[in-house]
């Protein structure tokens, strides 16, 4: 479903603006789990520190990290393994905590008070909708003159201009350099890529962009564009929780399919019901990250035990897929 994917990505951007330093956000447990990725920065005070020190430096238990990917390669840390200036870092957070955590990372909230969307489409007009009813000020660029008549009269505050998200003199006379937000959204990935580069280098603080070629996904933080959205991405998700095995509700891959988070249902036939964690035989690159029971959210020990009908949230690398989906399954002894 089309409609379906828009609304995913209007959710993930609008997710983006209100998450300080978050590259990237997916939501789980009806969005009271969040898996979130953060890019860490040099002077940040966790960069250079090992995981098992973490607690130890904040006086409290620090987040669980699932997963980095670093020079491309993804990385599921150990207690010993170290974060590093530049790490991409996946992590889970209980929604009411989100702020506390991110200042664990050094982001910190900042207001969002000037956005531009380049592209009018589908998406760049709700998404002007939406913020159409916020106190933020907002312009859009739209190349069609005859989208850019048809969205002013529909606007009641966003200002629409014609033009080019790309041309340069354009971002110049609309004050790139005061923009909180430059939300790339247009037909044409390159153009998306050119324009939020551009907007960067011209003093904007933070892009979005929409792109949707695999092979550009490990590009992006290499030249600079941190936060992404893709609607091909979205729809893999989509369909990845109606072909998994076992009762997943909802799924979403990360760098390019190289791995994936899933909730699912403990069904009570499962062998993953019952038994203390390390005593069931996860494959290599498996994680249980979460579980919610009666509107608990607990993060596991190797002593926890997952009851019939509980809420579990795991990353899996791709390798490691087909066996927690059996494990997810019904046991054979069952029949």
């Amino acid at each position: 479903n089309i409609d379906e994917i828009r609304k995913k990505i209007l959710k993930t951007i609008d997710r983006l603006m209100s998450m300080p330093g978050a590259v990237d956000v997916g939501k789980f447990a009806n969005g009271r789990v969040k898996i979130i990725v953060i890019n860490l920065e040099k002077e940040a005070r966790l960069a250079g520190s090992r995981l098992h020190e973490i607690p130890a430096m904040l006086g409290k238990p620090g987040p669980l990290i699932v997963a980095v990917i670093r020079d491309e390669e993804l990385i599921i840390p150990r207690g010993d393994d170290r974060l590093m200036p530049g790490d991409l870092v996946y992590f889970i957070s209980e929604e009411d905590n989100i702020l506390d955590t991110l200042a664990i990372f050094d982001k910190h909230a900042e207001p969002v008070n000037r956005v531009l969307i380049v592209g009018g489409g589908r998406i760049g007009s709700r998404l002007a909708t939406l913020l159409d009813d916020k106190p933020i000020y907002t312009k859009l660029i739209e190349k069609n003159p005859d989208r850019c008549t048809k969205l002013a009269e529909k606007l009641n505050k966003v200002v629409v201009l014609h033009g080019d998200g790309s041309d340069q003199g354009l971002l110049n006379e609309e004050n790139i350099q005061e923009t909180d937000f430059v939300i790339t959204l247009t037909d044409d990935e390159e153009i998306n890529i050119l324009a939020s580069l551009l907007a960067k280098r011209m003093g904007a603080k933070k892009t979005i962009t929409k792109i949707s070629k695999f092979s550009y996904f490990s590009l992006m933080s290499m030249i600079g564009i941190e936060q992404v959205v893709s609607p091909r991405l979205s729809a893999i998700n989509t369909i990845l929780q109606h072909i998994r095995r076992g009762k997943v509700l909802s799924s979403i891959s990360i760098k390019g399919e190289q791995a994936e988070f899933m909730e699912a249902v403990a069904l009570e036939t499962s062998e993953i019901v019952g038994k203390p964690l390390k005593n069931i035989s996860f494959p290599k690159g498996a994680l249980v990250t979460s579980i919610i029971r009666n509107d608990n959210i607990i993060i596991p020990s190797g002593d926890s035990v997952i009851e019939p009908d509980d809420r579990i949230i795991i990353f899996a690398t791709m390798q490691a897929i087909p066996k927690i989906e059996k494990i997810l399954t019904v046991k054979l002894e069952y029949f």
